[in-house]
Order: C-alpha cells, then sequence, then structure tokens
C-alpha cells in the first residue's frame, strides 16, 4: 500500500516560491490500477515522482508499506526503490545499448550475474512481445516498442508497484491501446500495483479502478472511475470529461438534458425505447459512454423537442425508467 499523507512540494526560484504540491492526501491500495488526471501544471507528474522521492517532498509523509521513505537512511531507501519500477513519455532508454543491454541495466546495478541478468530480461522482452528484438537498438524501434521496452527495463527487478508518467501521451491511439492492453496484463497476471499519470480521461477509463483528480497543486476529487466519469463533482474533473469545445457548446436555443449511466445494462435500448414510448424526437448531441462488465457507464447529452407537452412525456418516462439526467 502507498500512502502519501498532508504532502507538499515547494520549488524555490531566484524571484519567487512555487507551490507545485499542497496537502495531498491518497491512499492507493495493493493490486489496482489506480489514475491521477489533471491539466498541464497542475502538479501530477510532481506527484508521482515524490513516490519514489525522484522528488523529494517539503514536508509530509510517503508511506509504502508502512515505510515513511521520508525518514530511511540511504541504503534502506535505495533498496526499497527496486520495489517502485517507473515508466516515462519519453522512453528514457539507452541509445548505446542494444534491447536485451538496457533491461539488464537495473540488474547489473544490483549486482545480478550477467547469466542471470541475460534470462530474466528475455522472459521480460517475450513477455512485452520484443523478445525477436534484442539486439536491436533504441533508434531501431518504434514509439510503442521503445515503450514496451522501457516496461521490460522496469519489472527487471521484480517491483511490487510501477509509475506510470504519462506514459503513452506520446504514442498513436493504436499504440496506446496495445500498451494499455499490457499494463493491465502486467497487473492481473503479475499482482503489480499501477499508478498512471496522465492528462487524458480515456486512458483512465480503459485502465484504472480509482482515479484522483488533480487542479492547481490540490486533490479536487477521488473515486472510483465510474462514479467521477458519470457524476463528477469538481468543475475540473467536468472539464476534462466534458471539454469545452465541445458540441454542446455550439447549439443554442433548445432544452438539452445530460443524462447519466451509472451501470444500466448496456443491452438496454434507452434511446430507441425513449422515443418509441414518448413518440417525440430527440437529437444526440453528443455521448461518450463505456461498456464495463455488461453495465454501461458515461453521459450523454440530448437536445429534446420544443414542444412543452412533448418535453414533459419525455421527463416523466426517464423518471419512471430510473435513469438520471440534470439539465446542460
Amino acid at each position: 500500500m502507498i500512502e502519501l499523507k498532508q504532502l507538499k512540494k515547494v520549488f524555490h526560484t531566484a524571484e519567487q516560491e512555487i507551490v507545485a504540491l499542497d496537502d495531498i492526501n491518497l491512499t492507493i491500495e495493493d493490486g489496482e490500477i489506480f489514475g491521477i488526471i489533471g491539466l498541464s501544471g497542475a502538479g501530477k507528474s510532481t506527484l508521482v515522482r515524490c513516490i519514489n522521492l525522484l522528488e523529494r517532498p517539503t514536508s509530509g509523509q510517503v508511506l509504502v508499506d508502512g515505510k515513511d521513505l521520508m525518514q530511511l537512511p540511504h541504503k534502506e531507501l535505495l533498496q526499497l526503490r527496486r520495489s517502485i519500477g517507473m515508466i516515462f513519455q519519453g522512453f528514457n532508454l539507452l541509445e548505446q545499448r542494444t534491447v536485451l543491454r538496457n533491461v539488464t541495466f537495473p540488474l547489473e546495478l544490483a549486482g545480478m550475474n550477467k547469466a542471470d541478468a541475460k534470462e530474466r530480461a528475455q522472459e521480460l522482452l517475450e513477455l512485452v512481445g520484443l523478445s525477436d528484438r534484442e539486439g536491436s537498438y533504441p533508434s531501431q524501434l518504434s514509439g510503442g516498442q521503445k515503450q514496451r521496452v522501457a516496461i521490460a527495463r522496469a519489472m527487471a527487478t521484480s517491483p511490487k508497484y510501477l509509475l506510470c508518467d504519462e506514459a503513452t501521451s506520446a504514442l498513436d491511439p493504436n499504440t496506446t491501446q496495445s500498451i494499455l492492453q499490457l499494463l493491465k496484463q502486467i497487473n492481473r497476471t503479475m499482482g503489480v500495483t499501477i499508478v498512471v499519470i496522465t492528462h487524458e480521461m480515456r486512458v483512465i477509463d480503459q485502465i484504472c479502478d480509482r482515479v484522483a483528480v488533480i487542479d492547481n497543486s490540490h486533490i479536487a476529487e477521488v473515486g472510483k472511475v465510474s462514479q467521477v466519469f458519470s457524476s463528477p463533482r469538481s468543475d475540473i474533473a467536468k472539464q476534462l470529461i466534458l471539454p469545452q469545445g465541445s458540441p454542446v457548446g455550439k447549439i443554442t436555443g433548445s432544452r438539452k438534458l445530460r443524462l447519466v449511466f451509472e451501470g444500466n445494462s448496456s443491452h438496454m435500448p434507452i434511446i430507441s425505447d425513449l422515443v418509441l414510448a414518448c413518440q417525440a424526437p430527440v437529437s444526440i448531441l453528443f455521448a461518450d459512454m463505456r461498456d464495463l462488465d455488461g453495465k454501461s457507464y458515461g453521459h450523454m447529452i440530448l437536445e429534446l423537442p420544443d414542444e412543452a407537452r412533448q418535453q414533459e412525456k419525455l421527463l416523466a418516462w426517464l423518471d419512471n425508467n430510473h435513469i438520471s439526467y440534470e439539465e446542460a
């Protein structure tokens, strides 16, 4: 378990004091995939680097399995860091080393003999689907392949935790999907607790169990992804889920509703049933839905007809069928 208590990080420059994190309190449970999302400059990358003390907090506690990293002697801290792997947006591979030797690098630092290090690296390259590229150099790989090497390297010392700092933001959508599936596989088959830092809600939605939303150095809200996605409480969460510039903002003059789906059966043709039962047309202006284990989570913006009686029938049907909605 990772616990952050009253965490604060302040950077000092010649001109000013910059508060990057302020009163951060989070608990990340063993075995979960935990997301931290925020806009650029919100403090999310600083936060993840404080977890393994790549950035040393100004005050507060960082507890990993009950041990306060801030209080550990240097030697013990180095030992504990082997249980925390990390991957970055820019891959951070060593260009002069082959794929295989990039993966063996942390094992060499840990003192493992070359034969065992090579065997372990080959196992990991097979896991990430790159066993045929062990002799290649980073310059010969695609972005997705580089990130797979970085994941294999991060897993070399068999970490209990894996920190992912914008690990997919430099990748195209298809490659992002494959990397997320790999991370999910590592979580499920190896029991590794994963912390995902991102500015993209779709990444959180695809892979994470819970999410913390960070805004201006503070945690705005924390909850299950399905809850935050369907019923965001904070302004920043609403902005991330329904960004400015969506079609909703461009249509005026008609009444609009935001339908919230919090676990309805994904097999229910709700909009079709609504239109047929009420004999009233509606326009779908925006929709962002996900199917999780046969349940629908997400939201949808509907434009209602102008006729007041038709609006009343539509609202009554939504109420009778327990569909959550709000004015949009």
